[in-house]
């Protein structure tokens, strides 16, 4: 079954890491629609190649280490999905048959060709954590080649208030993570189309004409759930980020996470409710939530 990630925990909004410790067993994740998934990202990496897939010189040694540690864990918490013999991994559910050796250059390219998830590599350069590599096929609002090769500042700074409030944690915590003790994180947004693959340079304001009685089948919740793992070998930092979409309507069947969600956006500053497009919709929105909660 799918699982259900509704980050509306609390009425109260805060810009903070909201780490978790993470159980390795949990580390990937496959529901119904993991073939749905992997047909998508077989369509992109043939049509659309440099916009989802790019790493750096100098990362080759980390995407062999994503990969091996994907080749390890995949056929052992899922043998019914996965097989893995004579230099070759194959996907029992989708019948692909891939050659470890194709992907000798860019290990990293096989590693996200297996999973759901999307995958970043970050790296130590300089006393910063860059990005040096990544299978990024569906990008929640940003556009992947502008981020390849900028440290974690640069690569948000388009979140309000990330270089005061969460830049420093983050470092900290990079720096603190161990390879044992992996964690994860949620994040959410409302978008007006459920497509996986929202790669822009810039988010674009959601102009679907809205009502009370529609907008919970017009819009919906995209929850990316992201891991963090140290690597042994290489000292990278792995990141991993899996999609997951709901309807709006979906908040009918929680109504104390949409009361919370109402009460967060009330308290959220406005220049995080523009970068989380909320403006344009946020009267409606906030109608459809009272009503529902």
């Amino acid at each position: 079954m799918k699982p259900i990630y509704l980050p509306f925990t609390s009425p109260q909004w805060h810009l903070k890491l909201g780490l978790k410790p993470l159980n390795l067993q949990d580390w990937i994740e496959i529901d119904q629609e993991f073939s749905a998934y992997l047909s998508r990202k077989t369509s992109l990496l043939q049509e659309r190649h440099s916009e989802v897939f790019g790493c750096l010189p100098g990362s080759e040694a980390a995407q062999q280490e994503v990969l091996d540690l994907l080749l390890e864990h995949l056929p052992k918490r899922f043998p019914e999905v996965y097989r893995l013999q004579d230099h070759q991994i194959t996907n029992l559910l989708t019948q692909q048959v891939w050659q470890i050796s194709d992907f000798a250059e860019n290990p990293l390219e096989l590693a996200g060709r297996l999973i759901q998830e999307d995958l970043c590599i970050m790296q130590p350069r300089s006393e910063e954590y860059v990005l040096v590599a990544g299978s990024v096929c569906f990008p929640f609002n940003w556009w992947f080649p502008e981020k390849l090769g900028l440290p974690l500042m640069q690569i948000h700074a388009p979140v309000p208030e990330y270089n005061t409030k969460l830049n420093h944690p983050v470092n900290n915590f990079f720096d603190r993570l161990q390879v044992n003790h992996p964690g994860y994180r949620l994040n959410w947004g409302l978008v007006d189309t459920p497509d996986l693959c929202l790669a822009k340079h810039e988010a674009e304001t959601i102009n679907s004409p809205l009502t009370v009685n529609t907008i919970a089948h017009q819009l919906w919740i995209r929850v990316e759930r992201q891991t963090l793992r140290k690597l042994a070998q290489t000292n990278a930092i792995l990141f991993t980020i899996r999609t997951y979409i709901y309807p709006l309507s979906i908040l009918e069947q929680h109504p104390t996470m949409a009361k919370n969600l109402l009460l967060s956006i009330q308290s959220m500053p406005i220049r995080m409710q523009k970068y989380k497009n909320l403006p344009s919709i946020r009267e409606i929105l906030s109608d459809y939530l009272n009503q529902i909660s």
